[in-house]
């Protein structure tokens, strides 16, 4: 039977009010869909994929926004109000030309409610993958379960699970993240993470880095040690420096495309949406990290979470920019 959708995705949602400046310098905010599960969710769409984004939101003007901008996207929206909780929200400050704060207002939100039941509702009628993120996972202890269930639900029925590390220092602490994340990523066949968010999965990798020697031996360490919980693929953004794949084959690296940085807000959700879209299309690992970077790169040069990713038709505005992957 063919599957509904070609990803599924489940995680919070909220409003973004985004300043240009200090936000104690008053000034106009403008409104926007912020999260990481939906931002993967607009580039997997945009690339020509069935998609389907599970969450709760407030029965507030809030959440009519998200669903909206959701269902425009192109998405198949499943989701639950809560009558009760409120549409979370965070607002983004752009404090210098590099640095951007953000402050969150999600605590006992609605989307922090996500249970089981939301899981089955969203695998239902079945996938071709499920992603997932550690951010939903932190929101509270019921949304942590939820998340481990649906990645094992998942597994079981041979849906492909993906788990984007994602740590939010401001959502809980490292000691947290990697307690819980350890219940999760053995149903994982592709973890993506940061350079620096791989220790939270691959304890060893806590140790120095001189003990280590280098980045390059901390991450075959940690791939090795993933391996062996049964992933299949460690994806490491490295931002600026690019990316790298590590699989039981070896190592594939993609520089990261020169485009000029407008927005770094919601990159790594464009690059796991360009990873994830390129896998769904049968692309070998070299061809996911192409995509990935170029997705990454229309995220950072233009302003806003998801609003600059692109149309399938559109990654050759910046395919020429690729300079190749390098398999060692």
């Amino acid at each position: 039977m063919t599957p509904a959708v070609d990803l599924v995705t489940l995680g919070e949602s909220m409003v973004s009010l985004r300043a240009g400046g200090p936000i104690s310098a008053g000034g106009c905010l403008s409104m926007h869909v912020a999260g990481a599960e939906s931002n993967v969710a607009v580039g997997a769409a945009r690339l020509g994929h069935r998609v389907r984004w599970t969450g709760v939101i407030g029965s507030d003007p809030q959440g009519e926004f998200i669903l909206r901008q959701l269902r425009g996207e192109g998405i198949d929206v499943l989701h639950r109000e809560d009558a009760v909780r409120s549409t979370g929200v965070m607002f983004l400050e752009q404090r210098t030309a590099d640095i951007t704060r953000a402050y969150y207002y999600r605590s006992a939100s609605a989307g922090s409610t996500l249970n089981r039941g939301d899981v089955d509702e969203a695998l239902a009628g079945g996938a071709r993958v499920l992603h997932l993120t550690g951010i939903t996972a932190a929101l509270s202890p019921q949304a942590q379960e939820a998340v481990e269930y649906a990645a094992s639900q998942a597994k079981s029925a041979g849906i492909l699970v993906s788990l984007d590390v994602n740590y939010r220092s401001k959502l809980w602490s490292r000691d947290e993240a990697r307690a819980a994340l350890a219940r999760v990523v053995p149903y994982a066949s592709v973890l993506i993470a940061s350079d620096d968010e791989l220790g939270l999965v691959a304890p060893d990798l806590e140790r120095s880095q001189a003990e280590l020697g280098s980045w390059e031996t901390a991450e075959v360490l940690a791939a090795k040690q993933l391996f062996d919980l049964g992933v299949q693929e460690v994806v490491v953004k490295r931002g600026a420096a690019g990316a790298g794949v590590h699989t039981a084959e070896g190592r594939h690296e993609a520089p990261a495309v020169p485009v000029t940085s407008i927005d770094t807000v919601g990159a790594g959700d464009a690059f796991t949406a360009g990873y994830l879209s390129a896998l769904l299309d049968g692309e070998n690992v070299a061809g996911r990290l192409h995509r990935g970077v170029l997705a990454g790169a229309f995220a950072v040069s233009t302003a806003g979470d998801w609003e600059g990713l692109p149309r399938t038709g559109e990654l050759a505005l910046l395919g020429n920019h690729i300079a190749g992957s390098t398999q060692r």
